[in-house]
């Protein structure tokens, strides 16, 4: 098999598999961020530069791991540009994190990985004893 260099082109089906994306999530993504530009040639082949797998990854980041809707990446990347989320996945964390927990970041990052977790679990334990305390309050109703 012939290896790329970092700076060569991709086509879409290498970009996909590299991701782990369908290559209908890339062409829709295509028409949801405008920064995502492939060179298209003959025929309508898309062929991605390095920056815009970059993005890609940034993208696939903020909505498969900090839980962004598409509206929520794009309102992101029109505040802080396309190429602020074009950085390592911790510092994505930035656009999500707690002012608290920013701090912390910035001290520590492996440390900032189990005090985000452990804030969002109490985040979710508070939010899960809130629906149990409204499920009783329905139940006696009955």
């Amino acid at each position: 098999m012939n290896i790329k260099s970092p700076e060569a082109f991709r086509t879409i089906s290498e970009v996909s598999k590299d991701l782990s994306l369908p290559q209908h999530v890339l062409r829709f993504w295509e028409t949801k961020f405008v920064q995502i530009k492939p060179i298209k040639r003959g025929g309508g082949r898309r062929y991605y530069r390095p920056e815009d797998i970059e993005l890609l990854k940034g993208i696939k980041y903020l909505l498969y791991n900090d839980g962004y809707t598409i509206r929520g990446v794009q309102k992101v990347i029109k505040e802080n540009g396309a190429k602020k989320i074009i950085t390592k996945p911790i510092e994505n964390n930035n656009f999500t994190l707690d002012p608290v927990e920013h701090k912390n970041t910035n001290k520590n990052e492996d440390k900032s990985q189990s005090i985000i977790a452990e804030s969002k679990r109490k985040k979710l334990m508070n939010v899960l004893n809130d629906l149990v305390e409204l499920k009783k309050k329905l139940n006696q109703g009955d």
